[in-house]
């Protein structure tokens, strides 16, 4: 075939070596290269037919290790002389770029020999190039010219030509595009190209500066976003001559742009270009660059920022801020001139909201002083205004106006994170500011936004904090207790309330921990001890100010220990009092065994406990279990009881004590799984005792829980199997006939919940069980909402936070198990159960990630628009809650069930439920994501039908009829 005369024959011979080479050019020997590189570069000479078989064969040789010295260089300069490569079809271009980007991999001395004749031969090559592909592999050796420094020589212009004529990129990929390629990979890897050397900044610069005038926005981004990175390896010499030019382009942007993205990359550009002038080292007889662009820049702002209401005053203070925050001189040259303008601009103005305007503006120029940390002497303005700024900051937080306050506590948080930079009286009126802010302000925003800064202020000043702030917010918690007893109040937050929530904000540091945790027990003590009703509240809100100075203290380990060594045997000692009175005293109503007491003690003990070191944990529990167990008070603050303590104990009057299992919970199970519990047998054989045969909802619950939570982290074994035997034993009976079905119900939820967590092979057992009272008419409905307590994320227990054991895509797998069940077990069931079925499924789909959803769609989509004609107003409520993402996000399957779905969603629009009507409107309203034919034909129809919904009697539902009739 090879001596054929045949063009095309000769093709095929040269076709087969060529492949041939490809699958074995490692084995070659270093002769057999060379003599097949010479055939090779004289078939180049050959018929056009021939060329794209000899490229191959020449990319198979360019790969082989032992290719001799001065081949890869005979080799290109064959190709560049022989082939004109733009002629050529893309996937042989394609073959010329991988030959030179092997050679550049492995041969780069020898093809540096060459010298600028190499840039000038592949300048060539590359001329005219259109296919993605392929510019992203000339891109590519672009770069590893620049970068591993080939010798340009004078074809610079011509190599940034040859590259910068697809500047902006223009693609578009087509659809179905089976190579991936997208235009941000076109984008990036040209600007990586064009900002790789400053060679070129005397053609792109220019260019760049043309572009930012364009019309389109794409064009404007793409220029802005190369300048920014030009910007890192230029220096002064590069931008000198462009300055005034691009800052008068990136002024006009600013000024006169519609778009926060185009605003947002100008102020990146200005941030850029101001940090490339700093970076510049500079010559005794070279002009300041920096000095000037500067001083153009404000010349050109300053006096805006005099015009708080203009409509400039804005892009000014962002042009000024984004220069200033490039560089400690950059800042420095431009504060001197701009905070005192700002400090005089403030007495200027008397109105609030101009005011609120140049603070917001001084705040910003703050802000960025951050960025340096400590406030140096000799530099900074910022020192020689510390007296007006404060004053102008003081002034701020007494203005009548809540937004001019809220600014000044923005700011006066960020003087306080300068270090160096409030002197010791000024600390202190910042104490009393927030004091009288966070407890004395009408307005929650500014109460709120005081104890916030508080929290933020207090570990950089602890002795302060500590010192003047938690004794002022002690004394006020005590006269507003007095004042709630003398039945005065004053509006929805009481003063009692504020000092407890400012006391939990405070406490960002131990050593205020120390302190406040103390006062806040000592207040529960004294509000449990009252009797009037609203004690409940009262007491429910000290727990929340505890549980929040918990979260706070989670990351100290100090601080952790501090807190639950103190906290947690308090409570439990007042809780345990109160118990043992009501056993002795029944008639006395103890505030502390309330529901809600007891439910808002649960989370401080549990976040007192998670983050504890096991070492720390154990000793904790050596305690708390045998107290639970066998009435063991001694480790307990005050701990003489007028009786004993036995909560597993039978009997009446131990009613209350059994409630206190609820904190127990709240303990055990929120302890790291590697911390061993004393008497777990034991432990587990009580609590499940006590969920099956207790009266009390709550207690049954409670025990039925804390059994879950333990069983959920018991390592696999004989000892787990035989106590959920006993569990499986105790249920079944209970379930099946009996006083306490309801009971026996909860702990099964429980239990299966706790299995399906650790992927336990009983839980499929526990749940056909679930799934079997379904059918059963007095327990089905509570059954089918036990689906989404199985799937949902539960606050107390069985969550990650509390170290349980939780397998990832555990709703996946309970998912694919049990859904095939409950839509056969629907099909199945007669006409009174057959809606706890579709609540069921309607739970389980509304917990599932959406792409799961989407993928299983098909399927389920019948029996979801079945699920809209239930009557159960649970039901169509998580339906329409699982069908409005999938509306959006599944679009095309949605469309072929259009009809069915805008009758569903119309009908329910008048719903007698108000929960239903919204969730049904909001269907509606997402029906529009849909594509426009699909939607035509129902325009008149829904717009009709969405007119009655906009006088609806609930506002919430005249609110969605307007979004979604004006959608349609």
């Amino acid at each position: 075939c090879l001596e054929n005369t045949d063009p095309w024959t000769r093709g095929r011979g040269i076709q087969l070596l060529s492949q041939v080479l490809l699958q074995c050019y490692s084995l070659l020997q270093e002769k057999e290269v060379l003599h097949l590189v010479l055939f090779y570069e004289n078939r180049l000479q050959d018929h056009h037919l021939v060329i794209p078989s000899v490229l191959q064969g020449l990319r198979a040789l360019s790969m082989c290790e032992v290719l001799s010295p001065g081949l890869a260089v005979s080799v290109l300069k064959a190709i560049f002389q022989e082939v004109h490569v733009q002629s050529l079809l893309q996937l042989d271009r394609h073959t010329v770029y991988s030959i030179i980007t092997n050679f550049m991999s492995t041969r780069e001395e020898e093809l540096k020999g060459l010298g600028a004749d190499f840039t000038f031969g592949f300048i060539q090559v590359m001329d005219g190039e259109k296919d993605p592909r392929n510019l992203l592999m000339a891109f590519q050796i672009v770069r590893d010219l620049i970068a591993k420094n080939y010798a340009l020589g004078p074809f610079v212009e011509e190599l940034f030509e040859v590259t910068s004529c697809y500047f902006p990129i223009d693609f578009t990929p087509p659809p179905n595009d089976p190579h991936g390629i997208q235009r941000e990979d076109l984008i990036l890897s040209l600007r990586a190209v064009l900002a790789s050397t400053p060679q070129f900044a005397e053609f792109l610069l220019p260019l760049l500066i043309e572009k930012m005038d364009s019309d389109l926005q794409s064009a404007k981004l793409d220029s802005l976003q190369t300048l920014t990175a030009c910007c890192a390896i230029y220096g002064q010499k590069e931008l000198q001559e462009f300055l005034p030019s691009l800052w008068s382009s990136l002024r006009r942007e600013v000024f006169q742009t519609a778009s926060e993205k185009v605003e947002a990359e100008c102020l990146a550009a200005l941030h850029a270009l101001s940090g490339c002038l700093s970076r510049s080292v500079l010559s005794s007889d070279t002009e300041d660059l920096l000095d000037s662009f500067l001083s153009g820049i404000l010349q050109d702002c300053r006096h805006h920022l005099c015009e708080p209401d203009m409509k400039l005053v804005w892009p000014s203070a962002k042009l000024l801020q984004a220069a200033a925050g490039a560089s400690l001189r950059a800042y420095h040259r431009l504060t001197r001139s701009v905070l005192p303008l700002l400090l005089e601009q403030y007495t200027k103005h008397t109105q609030s909201s101009q005011r609120r305007t140049v603070l917001e503006m001084l705040l910003g120029f703050l802000e960025l002083q951050q960025k340096w940390g400590h406030v140096e002497e000799d530099e900074s303005t910022l020192l020689s205004l510390r007296a007006p700024v404060c004053s102008v900051v003081f002034s701020a937080l007494t203005d009548p106006s809540v937004q001019l306050q809220l600014v000044g506590i923005r700011t006066l948080t960020v003087l306080g994170s300068l270090q160096g930079f409030l002197s010791p009286s000024d600390l202190e009126l910042v104490v009393d500011h927030l004091i009288r802010l966070a407890l004395h302000e009408e307005d929650s925003q500014s109460s709120e936004a005081a104890m916030e800064a508080a929290g933020s202020l207090a570990p950089i000043y602890p002795k302060v904090f500590s010192e003047r702030m938690v004794p002022r917010l002690e004394e006020e918690l005590q006269s507003g207790r007095a004042e709630r007893e003398e039945g005065s109040s004053r509006g929805h937050r009481s003063l009692q309330q504020c000092c407890l929530q400012a006391l939990a904000a405070v406490s960002t540091h131990t050593s205020i921990v120390r302190e406040t945790v103390p006062v806040l027990l000592q207040h529960l003590r004294k509000v449990q001890k009252g009797s009037e009703a609203g004690n409940v509240q009262d007491v429910v809100s000290v727990c929340q100010s505890l549980h929040r100075v918990a979260l706070q203290c989670q990351q100290d380990t100090e601080g952790c220990w501090y807190y639950h060594q103190t906290v947690v045997p308090c409570l439990l000692a007042m809780a345990v009092q109160a118990a043992v009175q009501e056993s002795t005293h029944p008639l006395l109503g103890k505030v502390l065994l309330e529901e809600e007491v007891l439910a808002a003690m649960v989370p401080v003990i549990s976040a007192a406990t998670t983050h504890l070191s096991p070492e720390l944990a154990a000793q904790s529990v050596s305690h708390v279990v045998p107290l639970f167990l066998d009435g063991e008070v001694s480790f307990l603050p005050q701990n003489s009881f007028p009786g004993s303590f036995q909560p597993f104990e039978d009997g009446e009057c131990l009613e209350a004590q059994r409630r206190l299992v609820a904190l127990l919970m709240a303990f055990v199970c929120s302890l790291p799984r590697n911390v061993a519990i004393p008497q777990q047998e034991r432990l587990l054989r009580e609590l499940l005792a006590l969920s099956c045969s207790c009266n009390c909802p709550f207690t049954a619950t409670t025990a039925a829980k804390c059994f879950a939570g333990l069983v959920n982290k018991h390592p696999a074994g004989q000892q787990l199997d035989e106590i959920l035997q006993l569990a499986v034993n105790r249920m079944e009976p209970g379930l099946a006939e009996g006083p306490r079905r309801t009971q026996a119900l909860t702990l099964l939820l429980w239990v299966t919940k706790a299995l399906v967590l650790r992927y336990h092979p009983l839980s499929s057992r526990l749940t056909d069980k679930l799934l079997g009272l379904l059918g059963d008419t007095e327990l089905g409905p509570a059954a089918a909402d036990g689906f989404s307590l199985l799937m949902a994320e539960s606050p107390d227990v069985l969550h990650k936070g509390c170290h349980a054991d939780v397998r990832i895509m555990f709703r996946q797998r309970f998912f694919t198990d049990n859904v095939p069940k409950l839509v056969q077990g629907f099909h199945r069931a007669g006409p009174d159960v057959k809606a706890n079925y579709l609540k069921g499924l309607s739970h389980v789909l509304n917990h599932l990630p959406k792409p799961v959803l989407v993928t299983e769609l098909p399927t389920l989509l019948s029996l979801l628009l079945e699920a809209l004609s239930c009557s159960d107003r649970v039901v169509q409520l998580s339906t329409l809650s699982c069908l409005q993402p999938l509306l959006l996000e599944a679009p095309q399957i949605m469309s072929l069930h259009v009809d069915t779905l805008v009758t569903k969603f119309l009908s329910l629009t008048s719903s007698p439920t108000m929960d239903v009507r919204i969730a049904a409107l909001r269907c509606a309203h997402a029906l529009t994501s849909l594509p426009t034919t699909v939607l035509l034909p129902y325009k008149a129809r829904v717009i009709r039908a969405l007119a009655k919904p906009l006088d609806d009697k609930k506002r919430l539902v005249r609110k969605e009829a307007v979004a979604a009739r004006g959608e349609w």
